[in-house]
């Protein structure tokens, strides 16, 4: 009678979300022996779709997919350089360069269960993949590349006919990136540590 009464219950789900997302970064650059802080953040409002199937009244579990680009910050962070040196007559030169990088996000997959509570309330927990592109032109030629990241997702919503409301929390795993080229006098390549987490509200509809 369980089993026949947990086939009978079992739906499956497609839906729509839009999510108003608060994208924050912080890291460090590593250039020889010296190190600098720093961070980028945006809020954008990331469409996606899913898929979900419904087990029974308070387990289901589905995969949410944003087919969009989101840049991590909210503007290309730009630097003018300008190096001086003196050539064999002694005569002094300078070359400025300008640096610009930008950072985005692409092909976000999110695997999740959902555990309802009563009254349309429920949790969300789940892992998500995520490529990171890095977009840079720096005076060296360097490049830093693109890497795909893992993260775990945690949230509370509250479900209505076929409507839901929820917010959502996502915490990467730390990234390392190293350029492909060194600045001159430097022996070692520069070194980017990261770390990104994403705040999201988001409203779906299910069909």
């Amino acid at each position: 009678m369980l089993a026949f009464s947990s086939a009978s219950y079992a739906e499956m789900k497609y839906g729509v979300s839009g999510a108003l997302t608060f994208i924050d970064a912080t890291g460090t650059e590593t250039e020889g022996g010296e190190k600098n802080n720093g961070d980028a953040d945006n809020i954008v409002v990331i469409p996606s779709v899913f898929a979900e199937y419904a087990f029974s009244d308070t387990v289901s579990i589905g995969l949410d997919y944003i087919p969009f680009k989101a840049d991590v910050s909210d503007k290309t962070e730009k630097r003018s350089d300008t190096e001086t040196s003196v050539t064999g007559t002694a005569t002094t030169t300078s070359t400025s360069r300008t640096q610009s990088a930008q950072a985005e996000l692409e092909n976000h997959v999110t695997l999740y269960a959902n555990y309802y509570l009563g009254n349309g309330a429920y949790f969300k927990g789940g892992v998500a993949n995520v490529t990171l592109n890095t977009d840079e032109s720096l005076g060296t030629g360097s490049k830093y590349g693109n890497v795909d990241i893992m993260g775990y997702v945690v949230g509370f919503g509250v479900e209505s006919g076929n409507w839901r409301t929820e917010v959502a929390y996502t915490d990467y795993e730390d990234i390392s990136l190293t350029s492909t080229v060194a600045r001159t006098g430097v022996t070692t390549n520069n070194k980017i540590e990261a770390d990104l987490d994403t705040l999201a509200l988001r409203v779906s509809y299910a069909f």
